[in-house]
């Protein structure tokens, strides 16, 4: 599959080969199916970008959009005692909620449907369950490129996420060259 600018601005061309014929819709040789995208956000610049992208193949193929924020869960005591993680917990539970909304609303408006969801727990596994629970239809998930130490000691939740997704992934790198036009 390949994607490339199209003429119209905020749309893409999709070069499906031969191939790539289960990503084409049953009984309609020839037609790309594109009916929910899922936008995992963690609130940086750049996956407030792949959200762009996200949209610019939602509008296209009248497809709706997932944003997913996820909370970690971390449990680990401080020297200077435990921390009220139930509380924690919640307060970033409504605050991602929050702030879901809002990227919602400026961001998607009314272009397409668009639901949010909050989970809790490791990102990789939430965005993985999630795009099988919701039956998505891609992924569209932004890499910050780290590479080296922070790689090995951060991990990359894009690569684990191509690695275990039920369906195709496109990540967006945070410098690169740009095929969606602003």
């Amino acid at each position: 599959m390949k994607i490339k600018p199209s003429n119209t601005p905020g749309n893409v061309v999709v070069e499906v080969a031969t191939k790539d014929t289960d990503l084409l819709a049953k009984g309609s040789p020839g037609q790309f199916r594109l009916k929910q995208v899922l936008v995992p956000i963690d609130f940086s610049d750049c996956s407030k970008k792949a959200l762009q992208y996200a949209l610019a193949f939602a509008k296209q193929f009248n497809a709706s959009l997932v944003l997913l924020y996820v909370v970690e869960a971390n449990y680990a005591g401080t020297e200077y005692g435990g921390l009220d993680y139930v509380l924690l917990e919640k307060e970033s539970r409504e605050t991602g909620q929050k702030l879901l909304a809002e990227l919602a609303q400026t961001i998607v408006g009314d272009h397409v449907p668009v639901e949010t969801l909050v989970r809790t727990g490791r990102p990789v596994m939430e965005i993985t369950d999630v795009a099988q629970e919701k039956n998505v239809d891609l992924i569209v998930i932004s890499t910050h490129g780290h590479t080296g130490l922070k790689h090995l000691l951060l991990g990359s939740v894009s690569e684990n996420v191509v690695r275990h997704a039920p369906c195709p992934v496109l990540t967006v790198r945070e410098r690169e060259h740009e095929f969606l036009a602003g």
